[in-house]
């Protein structure tokens, strides 16, 4: 199977034509799909996350791992006691101090580079795509941009962590350039992903050479709520202005 036909989406095209100069892929939290994000978003704002000039993707992890040979491979989801769910990579536990999971997550970071490789044939240009998601979405975000994708146009994070010594640490420590900025935000009564994993998070790619801006969401609980998207959205159009 090939990689791409793994990942279902769900797209907001560019309004009005649908011809779009940038793109966004939001990649969902663990459990959900992409049209499950979208609906969620839709909910909070009133209205879809969309923009005159930029495609926003969707796509759907699928209830098992792509295998190097791109090939679908059963992997239960651990923390669910073994069972299959719709999730990005595996985990030992939710917890910020244990190893990653980290051939389940390179797996994925190949199938994930498909989607990009698709918008480049598209004629949008890498510095013209943004990465990011909601809690284990913003985690693979980080993965494929900082590790993967360094010349995308940035990367936003929410409600979301890297693991003490992850993987993107350690290729940055290796790394002198010019790396896309972060934006994250997270709530702090955030009981699943603790607000100091993600406060840590920010720190420790900050002190590597990463801009960041991060937004503290007083007494948000793991989920989204309209200020944070309202603000993502300012952040986008920043990253990504209509091309004159």
């Amino acid at each position: 199977m090939a990689v791409n036909a793994a990942l279902q989406r769900s797209v907001v095209a560019a309004a009005p034509a649908g011809r779009h100069t940038a793109s966004v892929i939001f990649l969902h939290g663990s459990g959900d799909t992409g049209q499950g994000i979208r609906d969620w978003i839709k909910q909070v704002l009133n209205q879809d996350l969309s923009f005159q000039h930029i495609k926003v993707i969707y796509p759907t992890a699928p209830a098992s791992n792509i295998s190097k040979k791109n090939t679908c491979k059963s992997r239960p989801y651990t923390p669910m006691r073994g069972s299959l769910s719709n999730v990005w990579f595996d985990r030992y536990k939710i917890s910020n101090d244990c190893p990653e999971h980290i051939e389940t997550i390179d797996s994925m970071c190949q199938a994930l580079t498909g989607l990009i490789d698709d918008e480049v044939k598209n004629g949008i240009k890498k510095n013209r795509i943004l990465l990011g998601g909601f809690s284990m979405g913003g985690g693979m975000a980080m993965h494929l941009a900082y590790r993967y994708h360094q010349d995308v146009a940035g990367v936003f994070a929410l409600s979301s962590f890297l693991n003490k010594n992850s993987a993107v640490y350690q290729a940055l420590k290796k790394d002198g350039r010019e790396l896309p900025e972060l934006f994250q935000c997270h709530g702090t009564a955030d009981e699943l992903v603790l607000y100091s994993w993600g406060e840590e998070t920010n720190k420790i790619l900050k002190s590597l050479g990463v801009a960041t801006t991060f937004l503290s969401l007083p007494n948000l609980y793991h989920e989204l709520n309209k200020s944070e998207l309202e603000k993502l959205q300012t952040w986008i159009l920043k990253k990504l202005p209509e091309e004159s």
